[in-house]
């Protein structure tokens, strides 16, 4: 470790290439906390989006119309409007109407980041599943309701796992989305990748070199989501159907 960082700070001298994280260990510890962060702020926000998202398009499809409104009102809502604004509201016009806990908020904006980027996502996967709901053979659905499955468990046995298959490619580019919508949390504050790598170039006046370094760090994150993605398309294909 001690080589490589005298390799950087030696770079750094002979061609102005200054590369603060990798010799210096303050701007190295921070650095590293906001790549834990984003990465933490993006597999929440992927977990809990597919799974809403899923329940989303369950009730989308429920038998009592009031139901079946508010989730249209709810994906109109959270796809019609400017996720900025989205996260400004739950910040700023939700937060201070939450009780304290201790003289502290009872949600950060790190928490905050997560409900309003989480139910972002899942507005756009609600309507992703329910595409994949729709590829869905009827003759499956009514094969499963005459071996006396009920609703639910047709849903949850039958029409999802189908559904998942026919819109992963969908669904990763979806999530592609939602990684690089974590830059968002900037703007509250959230000490992800984006604004720790603001404080470093303001204190290092490194600006082009930092923004380069997120730029791979983007790549390399979205690189490894799109892989893993991938890898579990091919394991649960079904041959002749959806993907």
């Amino acid at each position: 470790m001690d080589d490589v960082a005298a390799w950087f700070l030696a770079l750094y001298k002979a061609t102005g290439i200054k590369l603060t994280i990798f010799y210096d260990g303050y701007d190295r510890a921070r650095f590293f906390e906001g790549l834990v962060t984003t990465v933490k702020l993006s597999a929440y926000c992927l977990v809990l989006s597919l799974f809403l998202g899923a329940l989303a398009a369950w009730f989308a499809g429920s038998r009592i119309a009031i139901v079946r409104r508010a989730v249209t009102g709810f994906v109109a809502l959270f796809r019609n409007t400017p996720p900025l604004v989205q996260l400004y509201f739950f910040y700023f016009a939700l937060g201070p109407l939450l009780p304290r806990v201790g003289g502290t908020p009872m949600l950060g904006s790190f928490g905050w980041a997560v409900v309003s980027l989480t139910l972002l996502e899942t507005a756009f996967a609600a309507e992703i599943y329910r595409a994949g709901i729709e590829a869905v053979p009827k003759a499956m659905v009514e094969a499963a309701a005459s071996l006396g499955y009920s609703r639910w468990q047709i849903y949850r046995l039958v029409m999802l796992p189908l559904a998942l298959r026919a819109t992963l490619p969908a669904m990763t580019n979806n999530l592609v989305n939602l990684v690089k919508t974590t830059t968002l949390a900037y703007a509250i504050a959230v000490p992800e990748m984006l604004y720790v790598s603001s404080q470093i170039w303001s204190d290092e006046l490194n600006v082009p070199v930092m923004m380069n370094v997120l730029l791979i760090c983007y790549f390399l994150l979205v690189g490894v989501l799109v892989y893993a993605m991938h890898r579990w398309e091919r394991a649960i294909r079904v041959p002749g159907f959806g993907v």
